[in-house]
């Protein structure tokens, strides 16, 4: 961890009391600054709430009183409150700067820092990476942090210049950067998300695209090659740009031809090779792939990761079998597009568990892959209705409405026959009913577990 002396007599409110939050807090304090913790909701902890006293951390919960900014230098903002908060918006109007955790993190980071961003597939290309980079002779440790759920300041305080910090990077947490600068660079795909917060798609690639803006020359951007829109943005990058390509538009990079995966005009592996389903994850092996190579690790390591890789929980998460059905967890699919992945992944005949947050949209583009993958739907939340015409549009004649997607499972398997997946796959976030995708996904696989009389 870097000595530095910028929060030094600082008065820096923290917004927000999540795992990031906390950790940005405890960090402030061993830096020297004059640290307030704010929360909209009751902290009624009382262990937590000594750990602050302890620290002469003051903290002021169940409001967003505008008199914290009055003696603020800086905001350190829970990346998932909006900017249109209320507290935020007058931070921003009295032109008090606003920053996120991993930004703080980058400040005091000795190791190597490599951030992945994109719509799509972070989680898991990040796992892929740091499980690459494990192999590779110049790191002694490669740790996984950021929105893959292990607050990057954390992680910072231990790692050291020997060490590489693979940083999965949401494209809020973006916007609150201002020195970070990844020395490689991952998009794993851009498609239309969060525009409830962003307010346009543009303000979203935006957001994206401040992963480069502090890039040089001397440094990768990694970027998928399959959609003009993502080639057009590599052309803005100041760094070395490494494609990748599923459909095998670049053999400068990582790409498939005929089946097998090569790096520039070397192969490595078949595609069918990789252990994890659907060719969402060949696109987020093809980006650890060209990460990999970029850190100079042997390809029979890579290899071996990819072979022995199975997934990460809720991504397309393989739960149980049972009486010949195979359930897997894909609640991370807060999209149309992440559950279109899912579905194209498998050759059974699935059986759908999907709805949750409306957030004002349809569900046509959904329409074909529903009706070349999918036998039967069972459907919840607030967009349950839409899918449900979706369903219909597709031809489906199985179709259950229920609460939510633990009363889904009973359903599911009901509708299901030997040689069936059940895919939990929701095409939607989940905060109508559940705090957090994980928790929607626990819930999923708690239930399955009931079902089938297994334990995780």
């Amino acid at each position: 961890m870097k000595d530095i002396n910028d929060y030094r007599g600082k008065n820096v409110l923290v917004v927000g009391l999540g795992k990031s939050g906390i950790n940005a807090a405890y960090l402030l304090h061993k830096l020297g600054a004059q640290v307030t913790i704010n929360d909209k909701k009751e902290l009624t902890d009382q262990a937590q709430l000594k750990i602050f006293a302890d620290l002469s951390i003051k903290c002021v919960t169940g409001s967003h009183p505008l008199s914290l900014l009055d003696q603020a230098d800086l905001v350190v903002k829970n990346p998932g409150i909006p900017y249109h908060n209320e507290l935020i918006a007058e931070a921003v109007k009295r032109q008090i700067k606003i920053i996120t955790e991993p930004e703080l993190a980058y400040e005091i980071a000795e190791a190597e820092f490599i951030g992945v961003t994109g719509t799509n597939g972070k989680t898991t290309t990040t796992t892929m990476i740091a499980l690459m980079l494990a192999h590779a002779a110049k790191f002694d440790h490669a740790y996984t942090c950021g929105n893959i759920g292990i607050p990057a300041t954390e992680v910072a305080q231990k790692a050291t210049k020997k060490d590489v910090m693979v940083t999965e990077l949401s494209s809020f947490q973006l916007m609150g950067i201002d020195q970070l600068r990844p020395h490689i660079a991952v998009l794993t795909n851009v498609y239309e998300a969060h525009i409830d917060y962003h307010g346009s798609r543009a303000n979203y690639l935006a957001a994206k695209k401040r992963l480069l803006m502090n890039q040089t020359e001397n440094d990768y951007f990694v970027v998928n090659y399959d959609d003009a829109e993502w080639v057009a943005l590599a052309k803005e990058a100041k760094a070395q740009v490494v494609p990748f390509s599923r459909q095998g538009k670049v053999e400068t990079g990582a790409y498939v031809k005929d089946g097998a995966i090569y790096f520039k005009q070397e192969k490595l592996l078949n595609e069918a090779d990789i252990k994890v389903p659907g060719s969402h994850n060949v696109e987020n092996a093809l980006a650890a792939i060209a990460v990999a190579k970029i850190e100079g690790v042997a390809n029979e390591d890579i290899v071996e990761v990819l072979k022995t890789f199975s997934g990460v929980r809720h991504r397309t998460q393989y739960v149980t079998e049972y009486q010949g059905r195979k359930f897997y967890n894909d609640s991370k699919a807060t999209n149309i597009e992440a559950t279109q992945k899912a579905l194209a992944g498998f050759k059974a005949p699935i059986v759908l568990l999907c709805g949750g947050l409306d957030r004002g949209f349809t569900f046509e583009r959904l329409v074909p892959f529903l009706k070349e993958h999918v036998k039967a739907m069972v459907v919840f939340g607030q967009t349950a209705d839409l899918l449900a015409e979706a369903g219909k549009a597709a031809g489906i004649e199985k179709i259950l409405k229920v609460a939510d997607s633990t009363a889904a499972v009973k359903p599911a398997f009901e509708f299901s026959e030997q040689g069936d997946v059940i895919l939990l796959s929701p095409a939607c976030a989940s905060w109508d009913q559940w705090p957090t995708f994980e928790a929607r996904g626990d819930a999923f696989v708690d239930e399955v577990m009931s079902l089938t009389g297994g334990s995780k």
